[in-house]
């Protein structure tokens, strides 16, 4: 437990890359900020004399060997080293494994070996695998692509936030599997080979069934390879079979046979490929002509009411396509529980509460017409495709408006206005020049004004830059441009909390022993009580946070249901102090929100610009500390808001 807290201390500094305190670190992970401390000498001890976390009289932050760190000492007998060391050791052994034997090579007691045995139990749920124990041997029984489930769990845990590392997979598989030198090129080649048949190469699965594909050289060199499954081979499979069965033998000096291939071909075509050419009429017609016509109606029906549902612009064929092809595929992935790792799950969730949310809603209606069971890496890839269109249709929303002066000489004013379209453009739209020395600066209304010449006064949308255009004149309208945005989004938050946020429905201590179904009921009864929503729609909030947690940051909860159908739009508060578990995390904060059909335009306000404010260490700190009360909590957070 002590390593997986360090573990997670370190990830939070490492991600987030600024100074945090010790007390806030200790709320984020739920001790005292003396283990803090601890823990922090701890981690440091593992990789000495360098520095993985640095102090200072800010507090902590990451140092420049936190990676390093967070690998150290995993092959050194820790408990999750041992684990790994005994499940090897049953899967290498058909017969099984010598209980007494096994405790000596490991340099552990019998009573240690036979509490780490029930630990493996635990990791069997979902693999088909048993283990069996007769006097002194254990043994695990299944397929062996059930074996191969458990492998691919194995090294997954052993994987920093699912990203591929070889030195981990090694580690899983052990020291004599194939090594880095053989993979590099491999998976290059593999890549091109699949790019010169127009297919796209979504990079993030090609490193998941790189795994797979050391997991089957590897299982394969101990004679253990899979059985072929009888069944007609498309074209493409054949084909992508063939460059695997070339690239394997070349490479990594093993010849797979048809099982493997014919397995690994699979999770090539449904994990990391999908047709070029998108939008092309052929492409177009030549990847309908592949979908079941079940999952293109399915996604269809279900993207028409996300997108009615939250107003946003996704109903698209050339969307409805790609997602619907990406939906086939998983379902096949679903069939073989061969679920597909996106190492940005995290951060999508926290930065884009908003789209992940679309994603959720989507993957439950997936959920309901085609039975898929979606985790929350699938919903990612979902989120993924959701944001790709919404970026491209709202891109123009988002720039701000801007007035350029520059007093005329010559064409200086045409070079300014050409320098800034050319360095700013994606951030900003210039609507007009002013070339007088004295312009009428109050009739200038745009977002922001760009002026060569000192203002009458200054403001928040003035700024001052050269005739030509210098870098650092770049970064301050790209500053102010941030600033702007960030208070009119916050200035809507403030202004629809203090419409759907009342004393009656805030709590501070939250029962942490009640768990995440407690909390919701508490703050669903407050919610009850004032006839806005049923006791219907707490359950559907619980329904809906067993499909994806609502802890979109370190410190908030965001729990509700899908559907909005409150009386009225209402927020209940609930501050748990100390922290409390939520999903993988634990959160301070709990808001749980009751949307109703007539505020489907306030959601995207109050759930992503809520997210926003509670995403900043230092603004959850102050509010909780300073919020003993429903008036202190909304002045603490309004003026967070204002800055």
């Amino acid at each position: 437990m002590a390593r997986a807290r360090q573990d997670r201390l370190l990830g939070l500094l490492a991600r987030d890359g600024d100074w945090a305190t010790a007390a806030t670190l200790a709320d984020a992970i739920g001790v005292t900020p003396r283990s803090i401390r601890s823990y922090v000498t701890a981690i440091n001890a593992r990789i000495a004399p360098g520095v993985a976390v640095e102090s200072g009289p800010l507090g902590y932050r990451a140092g420049t060997d936190a990676a390093a760190a967070l690998r150290a000492g995993l092959e050194t007998g820790t408990p999750r080293d041992r684990l790994h060391t005994l499940v090897r050791s049953l899967l290498d052994a058909p017969d099984g494994i010598d209980v007494y034997e096994t405790a000596d090579a490991l340099f552990v007691s019998t009573a240690t070996l036979d509490a780490d045995l029930a630990r493996v139990r635990g990791l069997l749920g979902g693999t088909e695998l048993t283990l069996e124990r007769s006097a002194s041997r254990a043994r695990l029984r299944g397929t062996e692509a059930a074996q191969r489930r458990l492998l691919s769990r194995l090294a997954h845990d052993e994987m920093d936030a699912g990203s591929f590392d070889l030195a981990s997979l090694r580690r899983t598989l052990g020291e004599g599997s194939v090594g880095a030198q053989a993979f590099g090129p491999f998976k290059t080649e593999l890549v091109a080979r699949l790019g010169e048949r127009g297919w796209f190469v979504n990079e993030f699965g090609i490193s998941d069934v790189v795994m797979h594909i050391a997991i089957a050289a590897d299982r394969v060199a101990q004679d253990r390879p899979l059985e072929a499954v009888a069944a007609d081979a498309r074209p493409a499979q054949l084909e992508v079979a063939g460059i695997i069965a070339e690239l394997s033998e070349r490479h990594l000096g093993v010849s797979l046979g048809s099982g493997d291939l014919q397995h690994l071909a699979t999770l090539v075509l449904t994990r990391v490929v999908a047709p070029g050419a998108p939008g092309a009429a052929t492409g177009d017609d030549h990847a309908r002509s592949r979908l079941e016509p079940d999952v293109e109606q399915a996604v269809r029906e279900v993207v028409e009411h996300a997108a009615a549902e939250f107003l946003v612009d996704i109903a698209h064929e050339d969307f409805i396509l790609r997602l619907a092809l990406h939906v086939q595929n998983l379902r096949h992935r679903a069939r073989e529980q061969a679920w597909s790792r996106n190492p940005l799950t995290r951060s999508l969730k926290s930065t884009y509460p908003m789209i992940f949310e679309v994603a959720v809603y989507i993957a439950s209606g997936l959920h309901e017409r085609l039975d898929i069971p979606l985790l929350d890496d699938e919903i990612a890839y979902i989120a993924m495709h959701v944001g790709g269109r919404l970026e491209r249709s709202r891109r123009a929303d988002q720039l701000l408006t801007a007035t350029i002066v520059c007093p005329g000489y010559y064409e200086l004013h045409e070079l300014l206005r050409s320098s800034v379209d050319r360095s700013l453009g994606q951030a900003i739209e210039v609507v007009g020049v002013e070339t007088r020395v004295d312009p009428d600066w109050t009739s200038i209304d745009t977002d922001l004004v760009l002026t060569t010449i000192d203002p009458p006064a200054s403001g928040e949308r003035i700024v001052r830059i050269q005739p030509f255009l210098t870098d650092a004149d770049v970064e301050r309208v790209q500053a102010a441009a941030g600033r702007i945005r960030r208070s009119r989004r916050l200035a809507r938050l403030r202004a629809e909390l203090e419409r759907y946020v009342d004393a009656s429905a805030f709590v501070r201590g939250l029962d942490a022993a009640a768990g995440v179904d407690g909390a919701i009921r508490t703050l669903g009864a407050l919610l009850v009580a004032q006839g806005v929503i049923d006791e219907d729609y707490i359950d559907r909030t619980i329904q809906r946070e067993q499909l994806s947690s609502t802890a979109f940051t370190d410190a908030l909860a965001v729990p509700h249901a899908l559907g909005m159908t409150a009386t009225r739009t209402a927020i209940a508060i609930g501050i748990a102090e100390p922290s409390m578990p939520w999903g993988e995390g634990r959160v301070q904060v709990v808001a749980m929100v009751a949307f109703s059909e007539t505020d489907r335009e306030a959601f995207q306000t109050v759930f992503e610009q809520f997210v926003e404010v509670f995403s900043e260490r230092d603004s959850v700190q102050r509010i909780v500390r300073r919020a003993t009360d429903f008036p202190g909590f909304l002045d603490e957070l309004v003026a967070v808001i204002d800055g």
